[in-house]
This record gives structure tokens, sequence and C-alpha cells, in this order.
């Protein structure tokens, strides 16, 4: 089994994918990222059937185009929650859409391994449910590695030194932070806040505020326009917006600005900071004095949150700071850990897996 391993390593282009609730990005071992696109799938309504318009999936891009716009018959559905498989289906669907792609629509190209990042907290189930379903997916061999430590690795901290590191990575679903320290998370915390929670602040907000009802895709686009963690009245951002008014059911155009999204996101940014602060009170205190001067590393989409870094600064007393494209981490992770495979088996040892 080694030999034909080896083999068919010579041909297939082994992956690292971070499969996550808002986005699933992959990456190609040695050419880095490759596929950044939302988890969505388009499917008629009780059905699992995906829509093919022009013969292609509507998966990724071609689905989050439909959210909030399809006919009744048609849904644009997420099919992960909170970081885990809500939909084992259409989640093997959209897996096998992403590695073909990432192959380059060559479906006869063999069988990639494959590196997938799950929050740290998920269930032996749950990491089965992800493990099938990339199996299923077209890959033929699975390593499952903590969120927080392929973050890392794509953050490039020295993850397998005997020093402490910190990582706080903000996902669409979940917020991973970790302490970590010789290839091992030393203590750690996976909290269902992320980027989907603040745009639930903002639609729920513009709704209470002024009668208007808006899409996941505005409250998005509103949160990364003029959202802003940290409270400045000295930079005040200003958007035009556009709904349905709640009461008359008519298109209606609003104007808010960024001090009323710092009040509407203010729950989830400050679930996201006691969740630092439970890691950093669990935290070995020849750890902790390593923090004071390494610092956090934050990852993650939705870390990219006007004035977050500085707010988790504040409240924490460590200097806090982005890593390069903190986006694209915990797929670069994945990707960079099938250069050693030694080293993922260090991890799961680690983590008893």
């Amino acid at each position: 089994m080694g030999l034909l391993d080896s083999i068919l390593g010579m041909f297939s282009l082994d992956l690292g994918i971070d499969l996550g609730t808002a986005n699933t990005l992959v990456a190609v071992q040695g050419k880095g990222l490759v596929i950044s696109e939302p988890s969505v799938v388009a499917v008629r309504k009780g059905t699992n059937q995906v829509l093919t318009p022009g013969g292609i999936p509507a998966v990724g891009d071609t689905a989050k185009i439909m959210l909030g716009k399809t006919p009744g018959n048609i849904e644009a559905i997420r099919p992960m929650k909170d970081g885990v498989i809500a939909d084992f289906d259409i989640t093997e669907v959209m897996l096998r859409y992403f590695i073909n792609k990432a192959h380059g629509g060559r479906w006869i190209a063999p069988r990639p391994r494959v590196v997938v990042a799950v929050p740290s907290g998920i269930t032996a189930v749950e990491k089965r449910a992800v493990k099938n379903s990339a199996m299923n997916a077209g890959a033929r061999k699975v390593y499952l590695i903590p969120e927080p430590m392929a973050a890392a690795i794509g953050a490039g901290l020295p993850v397998a030194e005997p020093v402490g590191s910190m990582i706080v990575d903000i996902g669409g679903g979940t917020t991973e932070t970790a302490v970590i320290s010789m290839a091992g998370l030393v203590t750690s915390e996976s909290i269902r806040i992320g980027g989907d929670e603040f745009d639930q602040c903002i639609i729920r907000y513009i709704k209470n505020e002024y009668n208007m009802l808006v899409g996941d895709n505005t409250a998005e686009q509103i949160k990364f326009q003029i959202g802003n963690a940290l409270l400045d009245e000295d930079d005040v951002q200003r958007l035009v917006i556009r709904g349905r008014n709640v009461q008359t059911g008519m298109p209606r155009q609003i104007e808010i600005n960024s001090l009323e999204i710092t009040e509407a996101i203010r729950e989830p940014v400050y679930g996201i900071i006691n969740g630092i602060k439970m890691v950093l009170e669990r935290t070995q205190p020849e750890l902790a004095a390593d923090l004071l001067e390494r610092g956090i590393c934050m990852a993650g989409g939705a870390s990219l949150l006007r004035g977050l870094p500085e707010i988790i600064s504040m409240e924490t007393g460590l200097p806090t700071a982005l890593a390069d494209d903190p986006l694209t981490c915990v797929a670069r992770g994945c990707a960079a850990l099938l250069e050693d495979l030694d080293v993922v088996k260090q991890i799961l040892d680690c983590e008893g897996g």
C-alpha cells in the first residue's frame, strides 16, 4: 500500500482544505491557494438535486449570487453550520466540485491526499462526518487537523518549538483560540461566534432601528465597508443601503454610519474577547510570559473587521496583529503539512488522534 501511495502521489495534486461555514478555500501542495469560494450550493427545494445552469454545478460563487434571489422552487443553502457539517449529502457534492476544480476539471485524475481543518472542539461523530464526506468526494487519504494549528502554521508561527504562540482564527461560524507549543494545542477554546454572527447582528439592528429588512449579502457589505469593532468618533464612515420596509413592503433606502455598526456588533465582539481571556486564564505561567513578548496573531476572514486587533490588544494587554493574508492562513497551513506528513502524525499524536 505504501508503494502504491507513493506512485499515486507522483500524479495527484494533494490538497489542503479549509472547509468553512462561510467560505471554502483549497490550496495545492507546492502551488498555494487555487480556490476561494463561498460554501454555498443551490438546489431544488425539498431535494438534494443541485442546479446545473449551463451544465456547471451551482456551487460556490455561482450559488452565492442566488442567495436571497431565488424563486420558490430553488434554495441556495450553506451545508456547513458553526464550522461543522449540517448537510452531509450537500457537503459531499460541494467537496467533490472543489476537488475536481482544483484538479483542473480532470475527472480521471488520481485521488488526492487531503488535509482538512476542523474546529478544535468538534466531536468524534462530527470528525467522522467530515472524513467520510472527503473520502466520498474523491480523496484517497484524509487527515483532520485542528483549525488553530493549521492557521498558526499558515501564519508562519513556530508551532514545533518550545515557545508559546497564540492564534485567534475568526471564521464565519466559529472563533478558534489556542496557545500552541511543541506541535500541540496547550490550551484552546472553540466558540460559535464568527463573521456570520456579526452579519446577523447588523440585520437585527437595521430592522429594529429603521424598520427595514436587508439580506445576508448586504449585511456582509456593510460589515466590511464601514464596520468597526472600536468606537471611533473621529473617523465616522457612512454608507447608503437598500432594503425592504417592514411595514409597507416597499423598497427603501437609508444611510447608516460606522458608529451604529460598532454598537450593533458589540455583543459578538466581546464574546470573542471573553473567549480569548478564558484561554489566557488557563495558560501556564511560562507560556504566558512568552505571549507578553510574542503577542496574539489573528487569522480568518472575520479578523479583517476594522478595529478588531486594536480592541483585543486593549482588552488583553497583549500586542495583537493580523497574519499575512489572514483569510488564507488555514488552507495554506493545511497544504504546508502535506510537505511533511511526519509533522501531521506528530500533531495527531499530540491531539490524541
